[in-house]
């Protein structure tokens, strides 16, 4: 976990795109869904954050595109590096944690849609995995 005051900072590949967020960061849950395959070519690593403690600092490549009913994705038209998962209803973003600059000090947490995996690896760490969304049960330090 990233505490209170501290900043993070994030982008894209090229940096067309970079954001900083103030506070805490949720630990990463990968997402194995199909969307999340496609996109990352495997298991989706997300952090997530408070709407309101997200700030663009550089956005002459940001683009979004909705993905379903619920929620748009974040990225870079530029080099097309992945950077966001945003739902419309709840007041946080997911953040894909490969865009964070490092060190971050953020640990995986958990799995979600694991039935959806796909069959080119396993997963065996010791980390709670659920067949479709935790449903709020993977939240443990983001405020």
């Amino acid at each position: 976990m990233i505490d209170d005051n501290a900043i993070s900072v994030g982008g894209c590949l090229c940096g067309a795109v970079r954001y900083e967020v103030k506070g805490p960061l949720r630990n990463v849950v990968n997402c194995h869904c199909g969307m999340c395959q496609k996109l990352h070519g495997n298991f989706g690593p997300h952090t997530k954050a408070r709407k309101v403690n997200i700030k663009i600092t550089k956005d002459d490549g940001l683009a979004w595109y909705k993905t379903s009913d619920i929620a748009r994705r974040g990225f870079c038209r530029e080099c097309g590096s992945g950077l966001f998962w945003e739902p419309y209803e709840l007041d946080a973003t997911g953040i894909i944690a490969g865009s964070l600059d490092g060190p971050t000090g953020l640990k995986t947490m958990g799995h979600i849609f694991v039935s959806e995996k796909s069959d080119f690896y396993d997963i065996e760490d010791k980390y709670p995995q659920f067949q479709e969304s935790s449903n709020g049960q993977l939240v443990n330090d983001y405020k």
